[in-house]
């Protein structure tokens, strides 16, 4: 079991809150995500979970159980750091059977447990070796796990792929996945990037200054932003958040629109110039320098071919546009 419940958690550092106050509720088995810009409050936030910092108030339970002073290693939590943190000196059977041996268990159980991890995470072929033989991926595989074989009530990742290439962080993502749909054990994984919240999630919690924006399923964020934080955060490209006229029109302070909502070409209402255009392949995006309206991205298909210099017109597809109030908070 591997519930995990926040009761107005606080963290102070002097007279400076960092954490206000936090109400959450992690369901067994979950997969959660905090996402934020850095600075926002979510390795604190982490950190307070596991035991890594004290609180300055609230409670926080586990399973039903207070936790809130209980030491890291009664927390029965797994932490994943973004620096591996392996001995190099040490085989990756031995570094994964560190945190077992520390704690006195029959060599046997320990054996058993790290062949198991080795297993789940492709690890068998390099049991022997040490952590400067392998690749970053490999050595993040080491470090979950020793996490694994702990078999915790939960794991918690800190920003575990920062430090990897473009294309190992697309694998270690689909690793992590796969791992949380082997296991089905609640993870808590931070990162400040939204595709990476987007495309791990069971629940995505989005901070910001140490406060919940909101909480939700990727999808309801992205369809359904509560505020302009959220609707300009969730999303890649970010929403086009537009003021002053064509927001009075809608009965807004700010309107906001996917760029994959606007449609070119015919006669649409909106007119501008291609600023910039991204050709992806299957996708093409334009920078476009509307008037009064701003600078618009524009998701279009990859066949679209416009340049720098080119006049446009486009439509927002009906129903597509969002509405936010002076207070910044979405109207129904």
């Amino acid at each position: 079991m591997g519930k995990i419940t926040l009761n107005q958690v606080r963290k102070s550092f002097g007279e400076v809150d960092v954490i206000p106050g936090i109400d959450l509720s992690v369901e067994d088995g979950e997969f959660v995500v905090f996402v934020g810009p850095s600075g926002c409050g979510k390795s604190t936030l982490l950190r307070l979970i596991a035991g890594l910092e004290d609180t300055s108030g609230g409670i926080i339970s586990i399973d039903g159980m207070d936790a809130t002073d209980l030491p890291p290693a009664k927390r029965r939590l797994a932490m994943v750091f973004q620096s591996y943190a392996l001995y190099p000196h040490m085989s990756v059977r031995k570094n994964i059977a560190f945190p077992l041996k520390m704690a006195g268990m029959d060599p046997a159980e320990q054996e058993k447990r790290v062949s198991h991890a080795a297993k789940i995470l492709n690890l068998g072929a390099y049991l022997d070796r040490r952590p400067g033989q392998l690749s970053g991926g490999q050595r993040q595989r080491v470090a979950i796990g020793r996490a694994i074989v702990r078999e915790p009530a939960a794991f918690l990742f800190d920003e575990p792929l920062s430090n990897l290439d473009a294309a190992l962080r697309v694998s270690m993502r689909q690793e992590i996945s796969e791992l949380h749909q082997t296991l089905k054990t609640t993870m808590i994984y931070v990162t400040h990037d939204q595709v990476e919240a987007m495309t791990m999630a069971d629940k995505i919690v989005v901070l910001n200054a140490g406060r919940i924006e909101q909480v939700g399923s990727p999808m309801e964020l992205y369809r359904s932003p509560a505020n302009l934080f959220v609707a300009g955060f969730i999303g890649s490209p970010k929403m086009n958040l537009i003021d002053g006229a064509e927001a009075d029109k809608h009965g807004a302070t700010t309107i906001g629109i996917r760029p994959e909502h606007i449609d070119i070409g015919g006669d649409g209402p909106w007119e501008g110039v291609v600023g910039l255009s991204e050709h992806l392949g299957s996708d093409t995006f334009l920078k476009v320098n509307a008037g009064t309206l701003g600078t618009l991205t524009v998701r279009a298909s990859g066949e679209v071919m416009m340049h720098h210099g080119d006049s446009i017109r486009m439509s927002p597809q009906p129903g597509k546009i969002l509405r936010f109030g002076a207070d910044g908070k979405a109207m129904a």
